[in-house]
């Protein structure tokens, strides 16, 4: 079938809109017609190949829609069903029958192979696909049974895309991580979609004292309206020293590292107590190295990595929605909306720090 879609042909480009096809849904397989896609800087750097995918391909992987075909084998949703799409796993290794899809054995090459589920151009030429297992930069996408969640259809599709990753991952790696006790205290480095998310939930966790640091004046000023006890601006202040003066000379209990950046991871760990744990979940360069004094370690501070903040997209999305609707978990104030048409440009505002999570709309009637 025909679909449109964003392609992205090399680091330096834009994406350009074409005209693709897209096979048919395999037996196993489920084709959705998307709504809604939020852009997550993993899109990005796969775009600028920090993070290896082969070009030309379509990206994108926050995806939300309406299931128009399944293969003979699917049974968890049907035609008309309403959607939100995430990350790929197998289901059948170690991890995930451990509850852990986010560490799946199988997690690099359902990802980021771009060997699922290929488009061509017009001339035949080979686009890579199945990008998270998914490729939603596209009018429609093949996905699977794993990376798909159920949602109401009463819930409007373009408010839950950005659910299947960003939200998820800063959301998860509080809640279903750290998991920290309430009146305690949190530091977040990185005022995106993912710190925000986090900040939001150490909101729904009890945390009472919420610091978020950032270098960009306006991001703090919306982690303040959002909830934040405290900001830091780290281009003005040493954020460690900061944090530690919030919290009595002890550091925090909590702290979540959203930028990826080295230097950052350090100043999240150097600003954990002694007994605290920093959860790392910015994605950094390959090959990146932080120093760290083991004798921190040993005194009892705990470093841990996230992946897709530690969820169960089936059990977890939907919590998130119940408690967005509870009005206790108010990511949609994150959010942006764009016309499909006018990727670049929501590119543009989120890489300038302008908008948190842009979100890319299909208008089509019906829609909502």
């Amino acid at each position: 079938m025909k679909v449109e879609a964003a392609v992205a042909r090399s680091p330096e480009a834009g994406f350009s809109l074409e005209v693709l096809d897209l096979g048919e849904p395999g037996d196993d397989e489920i084709l959705v017609r998307i709504v809604a896609v939020g852009v997550c800087h993993t899109d990005l750097v796969a775009k600028n190949q920090s993070l290896p995918f082969p070009l030309p391909a379509v990206l994108g992987h926050e995806g939300a829609g309406i299931v128009e075909r399944v293969g003979s084998r699917v049974t968890k949703v049907v035609p008309g069903d309403h959607v939100v799409l995430t990350f790929a796993s197998c289901g059948k290794c170690l991890n995930c029958q451990r509850g852990s899809p986010g560490r799946c054995r199988e997690f690099m090459i359902r990802n980021f192979s771009g060997q699922c589920c290929p488009l061509h151009a017009h001339d035949g030429e080979r686009v890579s696909g199945g990008f998270f297992g998914q490729s939603s930069f596209a009018s429609h996408s093949l996905t699977n049974e794993r990376n798909v969640v159920k949602v109401s259809k009463a819930v409007p599709l373009e408010t839950l895309a950005p659910l299947g990753c960003g939200i998820q991952t800063g959301a998860g790696t509080v809640l279903n991580s750290l998991r920290p006790h309430a009146g305690s205290s949190i530091a977040i480095f990185g005022a995106g979609a993912v710190g925000l998310s986090a900040m939001l939930a150490a909101i729904v966790a009890g945390c009472t004292r919420i610091i978020v640091a950032d270098v960009k004046p306006e991001r703090l000023e919306l982690a303040k309206r959002l909830g934040a006890t405290d900001v830091i601006n780290s281009a003005q202040e040493n954020p460690v020293e900061r944090v530690r003066l919030l919290t009595d000379g002890e550091g925090a209990d909590y702290a979540v590292e959203c930028s990826g950046i080295p230097s950052v991871m350090r100043q999240a760990i150097d600003a954990i107590a002694v007994h605290g744990a920093c959860a790392l979940v910015g994605a950094a360069p390959a090959g990146a190295t932080v120093n760290v004094d083991i004798g921190s370690l040993v005194a009892g501070r705990t470093i841990m990595g996230v992946i897709e903040g530690d969820s169960i997209p089936d059990i977890f999305i939907p919590q998130l929605i119940e408690l967005w609707q509870q009005g206790r978990f108010p990511f949609d104030q994150l959010l942006e909306f764009y016309d499909f048409g006018d990727i670049n440009n929501a590119v543009e505002d989120s890489e300038r720090g302008k908008v948190v999570k842009p979100v890319l709309r299909f208008s089509r009637a019906g829609d909502g």
